[in-house]
């Protein structure tokens, strides 16, 4: 008679261990690299919202011959009657009320709830810089300034200005 061996099939100890070590190194590599996108992508919305202001603020030059004030705490003074009030980041609209001139629909706010824009009018307002904070410690636009935070104990590393002043001037 023949002989019926009976065999279990499956997978040894050995073998799901080093499956799951494989997923597991995997899945940690996936995860930084979607992280780093994330903030990469952040920051691509920082440098948008900082060309989109300078583009506001060179139309507000256009019709005042000057740029917006600021407060002296980072933030513009373009809204409300006559455009000298206040701005507030991601809610204020930078337009003079008296006028019905609108500049910006509504100001961009920083993607990350503990970072804001700082901005800051020089000589008699026919200069400004407008800074930010990027997460990305390696991209190649990042400044190095000293004095200018992005929130509270955030300092800025990335800035851009009107042609005739450059974001570090006044600022190392």
């Amino acid at each position: 008679m023949n002989a019926v061996i009976n065999m279990k099939r499956g997978f040894t100890l050995v073998e799901l261990l080093v499956v799951i070590t494989i997923i597991g190194i995997l899945a940690s590599i996936g995860l930084s690299t979607f992280t780093s996108a994330q903030a990469k992508g952040r920051d691509a919305k920082r440098k948008a919202h900082l060309r989109q202001l300078a583009d506001s603020f060179e139309a507000y030059y256009n019709d005042k011959k000057q740029y917006p004030a600021d407060d002296g705490a980072g933030n513009l003074m373009a809204c409300g009657a006559g455009a000298i009030e206040a701005c507030i980041w991601g809610t204020s609209s930078m337009q003079n009320t008296t006028t019905e001139t609108v500049y910006m629909v509504q100001l961009p706010s920083d993607p990350t709830s503990n970072r804001s824009y700082y901005y800051d009018s020089l000589e008699n307002n026919t200069k400004f810089q407008l800074y930010a904070r990027l997460e990305n410690e390696r991209d190649p636009n990042l400044i190095t300034i000293t004095n200018t935070e992005c929130g509270t104990g955030i300092i800025c590393n990335y800035g851009i200005s009107s042609s005739n002043i450059s974001p570090e001037e006044g600022r190392l």
